[in-house]
């Protein structure tokens, strides 16, 4: 049962469930599900295998939960051990500051969630009749400490036919057994490329996409998904197993704030002070495709 938030635009209705991290649990465009649900997503005991969640104050994985700060090291949770993954506000209740019948703003409090620079999140989601804008926020913090944002969306796979992914990377990290990036980079395989659009029909990816450049763009048979995205998010995360498939632009790598510390060049890693914040924005836009 969600518990949330329902908005509509012309054929587009989204559901926003505040219960479990302020998540898109639902986008029906043209009447076809294009968010991965919940009763179809990964059985996992975190819910971080279906819709579509804010990753913050970090994204990705963080080796042994640990981050190097000037005043010692801060260890996490590891809710995937031995990392800590994709934030702490995904599965926890938001709050609904301002609604409409298009868009929808909430927050969620940093503290008492394990992390000791404080702070808050927000976010806001428009939904046009043809677009989706999402904007993140962190900031707040009562001491400097490590930011990162991006957004983990599950999309579905079609009844029928398949799905192509064109994304401009030509760059990859380089992951451990623990799926996490040892800070240096390759150039993309053939089966990695998506610079042209590819069906990932037979591609299984759980990949890091660096440098890249927007718009990612996703082609169902029935319709194309352009996901539209500013330098700040250069960072993309490519997942495709057999349920659904993931295209997460991110402002830093996972494991960013152990890899800056040692010196890695690229990271993306971002340091807040008390008063400052870090925001960043996705356009998602679509357009039927010509079926015939």
């Amino acid at each position: 049962m969600i518990s949330g938030v329902e908005l509509r635009s012309g054929n587009s209705v989204l559901t926003i469930d505040t219960a479990l991290g302020g998540r898109i649990a639902s986008l029906v465009i043209g009447g076809v599900e294009r968010i991965l649900p919940k009763a179809n997503g990964r059985p996992s005991a975190l819910a971080t295998g279906w819709g579509c969640y804010p990753m913050a104050p970090w994204p990705g994985r963080l080796s042994e939960g640990r981050i190097p700060t000037k005043e010692g090291e801060v260890r996490l949770e590891q809710n995937r051990p031995p990392t800590a993954i994709h934030g702490l506000v995904f599965d926890k209740p938001w709050h609904v500051v301002t609604q409409s019948d298009g868009a929808v703003t909430m927050t969620c409090e940093l503290r008492g969630l394990g992390w000791p620079f404080g702070g808050e999140t927000r976010q806001t989601l428009r939904l046009g009749p043809t677009s989706l804008e999402l904007e993140l926020e962190v900031g707040g913090y009562t001491r400097a400490g490590p930011a990162g944002l991006g957004w983990h969306p599950w999309f579905t796979r079609p009844r029928t036919g398949d799905v192509e992914l064109r994304l401009d990377a030509r760059k990859v990290l380089v992951l451990d057994a623990d799926l996490v990036p040892t800070g240096a980079t390759r150039p993309v395989s053939a089966d990695e490329d998506l610079r042209t659009g590819p069906s990932i029909a037979g591609r299984r990816l759980d990949h890091v996409y660096v440098n890249t450049t927007g718009p990612a763009v996703v082609r169902w048979p029935d319709l194309e998904l352009a996901i539209e995205y500013d330098d700040s998010l250069p960072t993309v995360v490519v997942h495709t197993p057999a349920q659904g498939f993931c295209v997460e632009p991110q402002t830093m790598w996972p494991n960013a704030p152990l890899l800056a510390s040692r010196g890695i060049p690229g990271t993306g890693m971002r340091t807040l002070a008390p008063g400052e914040q870090l925001r960043v924005s996705h356009r998602w836009t679509w357009r039927p495709r010509d079926v015939r």
